[in-house]
């Protein structure tokens, strides 16, 4: 029931950009603006805020290097998946790098972190901020480069590789094994800021719905066919490989919650920042947060987390 609330809540907030781009609040410049900050700021922000207003002591040394471990073989396997499921649903060549994006990178900062922290507690919370550091490294510089379109994309660039969100995530590791703490006023406008990440990029996402056709959303087969294989086949495999080698509940919970969540909607934000295809990357988002109401007590159930 938690998991179903969330869902709906982030639903509802879609619901409420595509309102206001109907009533011409949010336009496309507007969006592509807020976009900017999301990318840059709000997320950067909510990567910190993981470390600067957790409890680092309640987390053992042992299971922080072996989460460390297992996140950086999750993200592997991923990029092995990517590689392979556009080609097996015969993406065409321009949509080729979004789909690898939409198979890698889930929607575990503004879905999955809510998700666990109502399910597995705050220490579990500690648990999924290691999981940002691969993910934020990757989407940053591999996430960026494959989603280009422009054809300038195929070289990995130092000013491509050290932009705010990688640079958060050096700053993240930093203070997370160096115990070190922020002082108050840093850390309140830290939250403060990422606390504006999930509400304002969910309503972008809704806003890009508005010049969708439902219909179409749904009949795209090959988008329903990766959504399936991403939010039910993939999370289900990746556990029974998981737990072949992992035994603390938490971590295993947290791993579900990455694998399973929705395309990440920081794709869609990524996508309107540096030319990648918004509208393909905003469908992704879009149904398989529609449908990951339905998949994620799913996954939990037949996995047994």
């Amino acid at each position: 029931m938690i998991i179903l609330q969330k869902m709906l809540v982030l639903f509802l907030i879609m619901m409420i950009g595509y309102a206001a781009c109907r009533r011409e609040i949010l336009t496309e410049a507007v969006c592509k603006k807020l976009s900017g900050i999301i990318v840059n700021i709000a997320n950067p922000c909510i990567i910190l805020s993981a470390v600067v207003d957790g409890d680092i002591s309640a987390v053992k040394g042992s299971d922080v290097i072996l989460t460390i471990a297992v996140s950086w073989a999750v993200y592997g396997v991923l990029l092995l998946a990517a590689e392979l499921l556009p080609r097996i649903l015969r993406v065409p060549a321009a949509d080729l790098g979004m789909y690898k994006v939409m198979t890698v990178f889930s929607n575990m900062g503004y879905m999955g972190f809510p998700i666990i922290l109502s399910v597995y507690g705050s220490t579990a919370l500690l648990y999924a901020s290691v999981f940002l550091i691969p993910f934020n490294f990757l989407i940053y510089t591999y996430g960026i480069i494959v989603m280009k379109r422009d054809g300038k994309g195929s070289r990995l660039r130092l000013r491509s590789v050290l932009n705010n969100g990688v640079l958060a995530c050096i700053l993240m590791v930093i203070l997370f094994f160096g115990g070190l703490r922020l002082p108050t006023v840093l850390t309140d406008t830290i939250t403060g800021v990422a606390g504006m990440t999930v509400p304002v990029s969910m309503m972008i996402i809704g806003a890009s719905l508005a010049g969708l056709k439902l219909s179409k959303l749904l009949l795209d087969v090959r988008l329903l066919l990766f959504a399936a294989i991403r939010l039910l086949l993939i999370p289900v495999a990746g556990m029974f490989l998981v737990c072949r080698f992992v035994t603390q509940p938490q971590l295993l919970g947290v791993t579900l919650v990455v694998l399973a969540t929705p395309v990440g909607s920081l794709t869609a934000m990524l996508a309107q920042e540096y030319g990648g295809d918004y509208m393909l990357a905003s469908r992704g988002v879009a149904l398989t947060t529609l449908l990951s109401v339905l998949t994620i007590p799913v996954v939990f159930a037949v996995t047994g987390l």
